[in-house]
C-alpha cells in the first residue's frame, strides 16, 4: 500500500507533466476549494446542542463501553 509520501510525489510528477493551463487552473482550483473546506466545519444549531449534551453526559460519567452497547445492540436486534 502506498503511503501518503509517495502518493504526494506521483501526483507532484504528474502536475508537472501537465501542459493545458486550463487544466492546471481548474486543479488548482479544486485543490484551493478542497483544503478550505476541510479546515472549517459549520454545525447546526442541533448538532451544537448534541455536542454539549454528550459534554455533560461525559462529566457527570454516564458512558458505556463498546462491549456493552454491542451487547445491547444484539439484545434489540434479537428481540425483533
Amino acid at each position: 500500500m502506498a503511503t501518503v509520501e509517495n502518493i504526494r510525489n506521483g501526483l507532484i510528477d504528474k502536475i508537472l507533466s501537465i501542459k493545458n493551463r486550463d487544466f492546471l487552473e481548474a486543479l488548482d482550483k479544486l485543490i484551493s476549494s478542497s483544503i478550505s473546506e476541510s479546515d472549517i466545519v459549520e454545525l447546526t444549531d442541533e448538532q451544537k446542542i448534541m455536542l454539549e449534551m454528550s459534554e455533560k453526559d461525559i462529566k457527570n460519567g454516564k458512558l458505556i463501553s463498546q462491549e456493552a452497547m454491542d451487547k445491547r445492540n444484539l439484545e434489540w436486534l434479537n428481540a425483533m
